[in-house]
């Protein structure tokens, strides 16, 4: 047998290259090769025609998540100079009020953040205005979630994981303005270490093992919180996150009653390219607001307050909002304590810090569990309820607020009492009073307002300009006047998002020629 010649391959030219590349050019090509290896043609079109509801309160769920992406941004930058320990050393920054004074590594590092990096100052108070504005939209979305009835099955599962959420934010929060080792931080480090103490049988074991001995410990403390801190619960939110919005996209959107709207549709704005770009817009707006905050709104200058010393506190000092209630809590409860056994459990400090918000919290849990029972509904819902319509739900909610701002408002009783010249101990048990009557009383006026508008025809609706005139004899008559723009709220009338893709190849348009979409707003995926 002869061998076989050996065959040429010619090298393409540019030409040919320009020729091998489809009527989208070179971004085509790459989406093309990305489907062929990861089928992302047709997962893609669901997700771009997700339908997203328009409503104001559904940009409080965006709030938070913009503000997370804020506080893991900044948060970056100021790892990558805190020192997380509590060694003693004299400090010698830029900051001359505390130069040759003996302070912690981790005070100095966070000053000199504050005042020897460019930009430092800024970064550190976004972080801190962001991680508030963050648990706040939480507490914001949530409260909407209760009240709309966007908690009911099939949401039971999305509900758990945002109570979860918080809870992981309050935590992170204390955390992270512990880590400074300031003298008000090192102050809510003692109360932590107080509450973890007052645990019965385990707390003395757990606050040893935490700080390393008895407060304020050997430092390890400082290290242990700061991997909890910057690894441990960032990671645990954000695949709660991750898992939150899965279930978002996965379900339908809630949405609120309305022409058009069904259990079985949703009417709004497609992800791309609506929703996309107001939702991008908004990222931006968080993110500017946030920016301004941090410089132009002075917010824990711990250079004022002094490295940690456990002989010492400041008068006025109250923790970051989302802590108030608690520490409401423990300032007006009466000095109680169980002794027996050889134990002593301080009640004063187990049951507010401890037994009362495992108790807010457990109510979270199972209170999608507990309406379903009391009232026997086992349907699917989609559409919102006002808050009108569920008087009992509405009231229990509003006397759930009223007690958590009057526990928040009681974490100032020492300003109070000062500012008013009234003895402390009046103030404190005017709290005592307040603490049980306030929820009672917002509850009962909640429910009262929700029935009475119940009873009202067209509450809710936009109302009309009316022309009031006077008779001769002095009597009074209105006339409804002409509509004006914006009176009526007009709408487009919703289409049908297309259920399935055409695999079909798109003829290229000639240079110059527009390309139209078919009728029924279908589009073509091409491979």
């Amino acid at each position: 047998m002869s061998p076989s010649l050996p065959t040429a391959r010619s090298l393409p030219t540019a030409r040919s290259k320009k020729q091998a590349l489809g009527p989208y050019g070179k971004v085509g090509n790459v989406i093309d090769e990305l489907d062929d290896r990861l089928g992302l043609a047709k997962g893609g079109r669901v997700f771009l025609d997700k339908i997203f509801p328009d409503h104001w309160s559904f940009m409080l769920g965006e709030i938070a998540l913009y503000s997370f992406v804020v506080v893991m941004a900044t948060g970056i930058f100021l790892a990558l100079y805190f020192v997380p320990s509590t060694t003693q050393v004299i400090y010698h920054g830029t900051y001359t009020p505390l130069r040759g004074q003996r302070v912690s590594e981790a005070f100095q590092s966070t000053v000199n953040i504050s005042f020897g990096v460019r930009g430092g100052l800024l970064i550190r108070q976004m972080h801190h205005w962001s991680a508030d504005i963050f648990v706040g939209s939480i507490v914001v979305h949530m409260a909407r979630i209760f009240f709309t009835g966007a908690f009911r099955k099939p949401r039971e599962l999305n509900w758990t994981i945002g109570t979860l959420m918080l809870i992981l934010a309050i935590l992170e929060g204390f955390i992270g303005y512990s880590l400074p080792d300031d003298l008000i931080s090192g102050t809510g480090l003692r109360i932590g270490y107080s509450i973890v103490e007052s645990i019965p049988f385990v707390g003395s074991y757990l606050g040893t093992f935490l700080w390393g001995g008895q407060f304020p410990g050997n430092g390890a403390i400082e290290g242990r919180f700061y991997i909890i801190h910057v690894l441990i619960i960032p990671l645990v939110i954000m695949g709660l996150l991750a898992a939150h919005l899965g279930l978002l996209v996965r379900q339908k959107h809630t949405q609120f009653k309305g022409e058009g709207r069904t259990e079985t549709n949703v009417v709004g704005s497609p992800m791309f390219p609506t929703f996309m770009a107001k939702t991008t817009g908004f990222l931006f707006m968080v993110a500017g607001t946030i920016a301004l905050l941090g410089a132009f709104a002075q917010i824990n200058p711990i250079w004022q307050f002094g490295s940690y010393n456990p002989s010492k506190i400041s008068y006025a000092v109250q923790p970051d909002w989302y802590m108030g209630w608690l520490d409401g809590a423990l300032r007006i409860m009466p000095s109680w304590e169980f002794a027996g056994w050889g134990h002593t459990v301080p009640l004063e400090v187990f049951l507010p810090a401890v037994i009362f918000p495992g108790l807010i919290f457990n109510i979270a849990f199972i209170w999608p569990a507990l309406e379903r029972r009391l009232t026997g509904d086992n349907e699917l819902h989609n559409l919102l309820d006002r808050p009108r319509d569920r008087p009992k739900r509405t009231a229990a909610g509003a006397a759930m607020l009223g007690l958590l701002f009057t526990l928040f408002a009681a974490s100032s009783t020492d300003v109070l009492a000062n500012y008013f010249h009234v003895s402390l101990n009046f103030v404190l048990w005017a709290f005592r009073v307040l603490t049980v009557a306030v929820p009672i009383v917002v509850g009962l006026v909640t429910y009262g307002i929700c029935k009475e508008m119940q009873g009202v025809q067209g509450i809710g609706k936009r109302k009309r300009a009316v022309i009031v005139s006077r008779s001769a004899v002095g009597e009074y008559s209105t006339v409804t006047a002409a509509p004006r723009p914006g009176d009526a709220r007009e709408e487009l009338d919703p289409e049908p998002v297309p259920d399935r893709i055409d695999i079909a190849p798109l003829t290229p348009a000639a240079p110059g020629a527009s390309i139209e979409t078919s009728p029924t707003g279908s589009r073509q995926v091409t491979r």
